[in-house]
């Protein structure tokens, strides 16, 4: 294992004057050391992750980090600045900065080095010795631990206020868990912190960080025993029904690191008022999955959205691998194998007609779960895991009676309310363990079904067949419009909740075992429109390249086969770098690609594929011609209004910060930054 940092990666005299130059200037110390493949690719990750939470810390130290696949080895270079640089700390700026890179797939030994020197920030005796070292050598061994930094007495100190506060009642016992969305630095120096300020006000404290190298859960006995717990996270902490119960300190993973002292005083101030903590199952209002990023002033709107969009997500690789199956079949046994056998009853190992049946009659299984599965996870997204009972049963009366995916939407939005209801009713300690086996699953799913079967389920499946059958009648200016509202939807946002939104609208369709014509059309357009942002990015960096930057040109070269596989994602590095522009022209072209497609009844039977489904396309080569004329759209107008700019951006800026690197879909929504 070569060493983690070396002298050649340590700058004493560090003259960037912008977290931006701070960043390339060490990393370009990695890349001459060969410890980094592709320094802007390698940047852009470092901006990426920098979008999602600043790296200041108090105290004037920085620590931009991130996992990344140019990376060939964990790697830490150290600047030291005299000017100060700003990472976003609350108390300044940073002269203390540490370049962390660690590999895609970095081995758990490498990340334990680096959760050491998270926590070796936290000592003042520490970040003391860096400032004062005057030779490079002597701060690589400081890091690496080669070298121990003078000690203040702060630990001695501390020992003797946690022996102090050992009294005949014993220790004060708080369980601890921390954790980040990189799970490299923030959630060990969070830990680091909340054992420091527990020794010095005399409580006892252990804590799970659940960081990239895995996590080793707090024994059973060590949760039981605790007096309160202390969540510093910004992701959602695993296996959170553990700490049910105990009175509770949710809070942000930089609070974890800025203010340990309140957070433990705030926990026994809790457990001094007898506060009752999360039910079992972790599901306390505000803690539901979708609710662990919330800001506190969310409305219900934006909380409604989420619950939805977490439906739709889970639902997602059901439809994909459903439709994708049906598709195969009816490419290899035509539209005829809807009325094959079934394949337990019949199958013939050398018959095309019996592996098409097979694949079709798979798919079909996987689509019976779509609507269960879409109201299960809003349940979730409401309520956590106590919600996907009566969520699934929910879905899956609205299947039996046939309200459709609108009945699997309502059925999921009763069953998270249902159940959000229940946990309001304070119940005796000794029911708290069966509420989440029983009594809540019991009582929910009982609302529910009588709710479904009886009062509402009715009126929503004559909803659901009226919207069926007016889809069945678009024609001429009706379609138009809706391909053109379906194209706008599809290109706003580029894979977030807009385009989703869109896209489930058009597989709901599909997912019936007969699906109508006027769904075929809305799936058809839905995903022409799709294929059109990446393609148009794609061609215009071709066409006009000196427009685009070093980076946005490799990026069109992956942004051809990403349309092409209709990934709408391949256009979100243009959108990020230049929303302004990048934004409008793709849903200009969305638009048009929608229209032209609803125009020329071209229908569809698989919910993705790309051009790689034309043979299960309806009017293949007026689809094609759709989708031409939708990027040509795109293409031309943004290059117009890039090309209204008075100076075109230089062949060097390869800004990190606005080029995310493209993925392939993941479903997240877009960091738009606006660069005009």
């Amino acid at each position: 294992m070569s060493e983690l940092i070396t002298a050649d990666l340590v700058d004493l005299d560090l003259s960037a004057d912008t977290k931006e130059a701070a960043a390339r200037s060490l990393a370009e110390r990695m890349a001459a050391a060969g410890r980094v493949t592709d320094l802007d690719g390698f940047l852009a990750d470092v901006a990426a992750r920098e979008e999602q939470m600043p790296t200041g810390l108090d105290g004037g130290i920085g620590i931009p980090h991130c996992r990344s696949a140019h990376v060939t080895e964990p790697t830490l270079a150290f600047g030291r600045s005299a000017a100060r640089i700003d990472f976003g700390a609350a108390d300044g700026p940073a002269d203390l900065i540490f370049l962390i890179a660690a590999p895609a797939g970095a081995d758990s030994d490498h990340l334990t080095i680096l959760s050491g020197l998270a926590r070796s920030l936290m000592d003042p005796a520490f970040t003391d010795a860096l400032r004062s070292a005057d030779e490079p050598e002597r701060v690589a061994a400081l890091v690496r631990g080669d070298e121990e930094a003078a000690d203040d007495g702060a630990t001695a100190a501390a020992d003797g206020a946690t022996g102090a506060a050992d009294g005949a009642t014993g220790p004060f016992r708080i369980v601890a868990v921390t954790s980040c969305p990189t799970g490299i630095a923030h959630t060990y120096m969070a830990a680091e912190s909340l054992e420091r300020a527990a020794a010095e006000a005399g409580v006892e404290l252990v804590v799970e960080t659940q960081g990239s190298a895995g996590f080793d859960k707090l024994s059973a006995d060590t949760i039981a025993a605790a007096d309160a717990v202390i969540f510093a996270h910004d992701v959602e902490v695993r296996e959170k029904g553990r700490f049910a119960g105990k009175p509770t300190v949710d809070v942000g993973v930089k609070a974890g690191i800025n203010r340990p002292a309140e957070l433990v005083a705030e926990a026994r101030e809790k457990a001094a008022r007898g506060e009752a903590g999360a039910p079992a199952d972790g599901s306390e209002e505000g803690s539901a999955p979708m609710d662990a990023g919330a800001a506190a002033g969310d409305g219900f709107g934006t909380r409604l959205r989420k619950w939805l969009m977490t439906g739709v997500s889970y639902m997602v690789p059901f439809v994909a691998a459903g439709g994708l199956l049906i598709a195969l079949a009816f490419a290899i046994g035509g539209y005829e194998i809807t009325d094959a056998t079934s394949v337990a009853d019949h199958f013939v190992w050398t018959e095309s007609a019996s592996w098409a049946a097979l694949l079709f009659q798979t798919g079909g299984a996987a689509f019976t779960f779509l609507v269960p599965v879409l109201a299960g996870y809003i349940a979730y997204g409401m309520a956590d895991r106590p919600g996907l009972v009566p969520g699934f049963v929910g879905g899956f009366i609205a299947t039996t009676i046939k309200a459709g995916f609108l009945g699997g939407l309502v059925a999921g939005l009763i069953a998270g309310a249902v159940v959000m209801g229940i946990q309001r009713f304070s119940v005796p300690s000794a029911l708290r363990g069966i509420m989440p086996v029983v009594v809540i699953p019991l009582i929910s799913s009982a609302v529910v079904g009588f709710l479904m079967f009886v009062v509402i389920g009715k009126p929503i499946a004559s909803a659901q067949k009226s919207m069926t059958d007016w889809l069945n009648g678009l024609s001429g200016a009706n379609a138009v419009i809706l391909g053109v509202v379906l194209g706008l939807m599809m290109c706003f946002d580029l894979g977030g909740p807009v385009n989703k939104v869109a896209y489930a609208f058009a597989t709901g369709g599909i997912a019936a075992s007969d699906p109508s014509t006027g769904s075929l059309k809305i799936m058809a357009a839905v995903m022409a429109a799709g294929m059109v942002p990446p393609l148009a990015m794609a061609l215009a960096t071709t066409v006009r390249g000196r427009l685009f930057t070093k980076a946005e040109r490799e990026n069109g070269k992956a942004a051809w086969v990403l349309g092409a596989s209709f990934i709408s994602e391949g256009a979100i590095p243009f959108a990020a770098a230049d929303p302004l522009r990048v934004i409008p022209s793709a849903m200009a072209g969305g638009a048009v690609t929608g229209a032209l497609s609803m125009t020329f009844d071209c229908t569809l039977r698989a919910p993705h594929g790309g051009i790689f489904v034309v043979p299960l396309i309806g009017q293949p080569f007026l689809y094609l011609l759709a989708i031409v004329a939708g990027t040509a759209v795109s293409t031309g107008l943004v290059v117009f209004l890039k090309g209204l700019r008075k100076t075109t951006r230089p062949e060097t800026d390869t800004d990190p910060s606005a080029y995310p690197a493209a993925t392939g879909a993941t479903g997240d929504e877009p960091k738009v930054a606006v660069a005009v």
